[in-house]
């Protein structure tokens, strides 16, 4: 059974930096891509970035030059790195794993807190 762990969230003040971390078990890792969305109060969860297997990123425009996305594969491990960060940055942090090719697989984590206070 594949479960994704996400980590790093928290409390930071406008301007400041956090790193979110998502572990991954299972074997399927190396063959997926991996993305990080968010859902802020009240609204609809939104793609924030996302990575392919072979390290080509993807990100909003509204994180573009704020934040990177990586993965390690031998940790089987997503980042992402947020700076600069801004209040309306503040949301639950998901991680996502997903292939739309056969095998295709689609798997989210628990969810992370963000909270940027101004």
């Amino acid at each position: 059974q594949v479960q994704l762990v996400e980590s790093g969230g928290g409390l930071v003040q406008a301007g400041g930096s956090l790193r979110l971390s998502c572990a991954v078990s299972g074997s399927i890792f190396s063959i997926a891509s991996m993305g990080w969305y968010r859902q802020a109060p009240e609204k609809q969860r939104e793609l924030v970035a996302t990575i392919a297997s072979g390290g080509s990123a993807y990100y909003a425009d509204s994180v573009k030059g704020r934040f990177t996305i990586s993965r390690d594969n031998a940790k089987r491990t997503v980042y992402l790195q947020m700076n600069s960060l801004k209040p309306e940055d503040t949301a639950v942090y998901y991680c996502n794993i997903f292939r739309t090719l056969t095998p295709r697989f689609d798997y989210w984590g628990q969810g992370t807190q963000v909270t940027v206070s101004s």
